[in-house]
């Protein structure tokens, strides 16, 4: 039976190169795509930044006001997100050259199934990488990581491990060889709370993991500890799965200044239902369930959901239910940092939840598609709700 040859494909550094490619004055420098900083005294996260810029020890998710006062030199970009899926689209594109057998992960990175294909491009898959990294240089100026192995868990982190513009091919029968030296929190599943029992445990690198046995994994972690135990064996079946659904649609936005304004955060949740709404329709999905994201002082994180009878992707009813969910959430004086909404279950997308349309239904998915025509010509700002 021929081995299966996965490739994982990440783009390096993606936003930040990009805007190192559009502009010359940018290359060498330390970049980062995030909020505004404000000299030290900005919100919000850094999105990416530049392998010049992690050089000062700043990362993704990394608080921007910590960024600035990591490296005040850099070069810091609010970022152009059409941009960035202009590019994705085009790598995506040449992914399609090499299989139809593509599952993205994110904007900037994916597994391709390259079982059937490799030998089109060469007598062996690490010519197929070769070429696909050459493909990307040359075709759209960024440079991408590829990792190729027999199984997806491996070839992510082979990619990782030969990041940046690098390719690395882990050949069936050395799988185990190149995952057991490696830190337990290498593997795809391992959080950190994961990793701190493992830890406790005495398991600190993934081949520590594959002395302990099945059942004493699975009596510490549950059904969780089965599937560590495959990971550390080097075992992972999961396929490449074409068109993954999406499982969510969600917007946040995070305040300049904490702030305990509640008709100012409820315009928020506003602007915030209309972003999640449009994009329901762009996707033609609709879900049942509201969830509202509220980070308070102290960057205490909480969710509340709440489920419809009907699933929906109107702005005037995604609103109403995240406020609701919100004002029974606030207490006089909570201090909000950021807040968040986010849609989901979208099962059955193609059954209507009922067989008669009223008008008032009617008039709302007109005045929607309305609203969606002018912000497609005008832009986003074109036109807003009133509350």
């Amino acid at each position: 039976m021929l081995s299966r040859v996965i490739a994982h494909v990440d783009l390096d550094a993606f936003f930040a190169a990009v805007e190192q490619r559009d502009n010359p004055f940018l290359k060498g420098k330390p970049v980062v795509i995030g909020a505004d900083p404000k000299e030290g005294k900005g919100r919000g996260v850094v999105s990416t930044c530049s392998y010049e810029a992690r050089r000062y020890g700043i990362h993704s998710a990394m608080p921007i006001s910590i960024a600035y006062r990591k490296c005040p030199h850099a070069h810091f970009l609010r970022g152009d997100i059409s941009k960035y899926k202009q590019a994705s689209r085009k790598v995506f594109k040449i992914f399609s050259d090499f299989t139809p057998h593509v599952e993205p992960i994110s904007i900037d990175e994916a597994f391709l199934d390259i079982t059937g294909s490799y030998h089109l491009f060469g007598s062996a898959p690490s010519e197929t990488g070769v070429q696909l990294r050459q493909k990307i240089r040359e075709h759209v100026g960024l440079t991408a990581s590829v990792g190729l192995a027999p199984v997806k868990m491996v070839a992510k982190i082979a990619s990782d491990y030969c990041k940046p513009d690098g390719l690395l091919e882990i050949k069936e029968g050395e799988v185990l060889d190149f995952i057991h030296p490696l830190d337990v929190g290498k593997l795809w599943g391992v959080g950190p709370k994961t990793q701190q029992s493992l830890n406790q445990l005495g398991v600190v690198t993934v081949g520590d993991l594959a002395e302990i046995s099945q059942q004493d994994l699975i009596r510490r972690f549950g059904e969780h500890g089965r599937h560590l135990y495959c990971l550390a064996h080097g075992i992972d079946s999961r396929e490449v799965v074409e068109d993954e659904e999406i499982k969510s649609v969600s917007h946040e936005h995070t305040f300049e200044q904490d702030t305990r304004d509640q008709e100012e955060i409820e315009k928020v949740f506003l602007k915030l239902s209309e972003k999640v709404s449009r994009r329901l329709r762009r996707y033609e999905l609709a879900g049942k369930t509201i969830t509202v994201k509220i980070r308070t002082k102290g960057f205490h994180t909480s969710t509340r959901a709440s489920t419809l009878s009907e699933r929906t992707n109107y702005t005037d009813v995604i609103y109403r239910k995240a406020r609701q969910i919100f004002r029974d959430f606030y207490q006089p004086g909570m201090w909000v940092r950021l807040i968040g909404v986010k849609v989901n279950n979208f099962e059955d997308p193609y059954v209507k939840d009922s067989l008669f349309v009223e008008a008032g239904q009617e008039r709302l998915e007109k005045v929607h598609k309305a609203v969606d025509a002018i912000k497609d010509k005008f832009g986003e700002s074109a036109i807003h709700r009133g509350r």
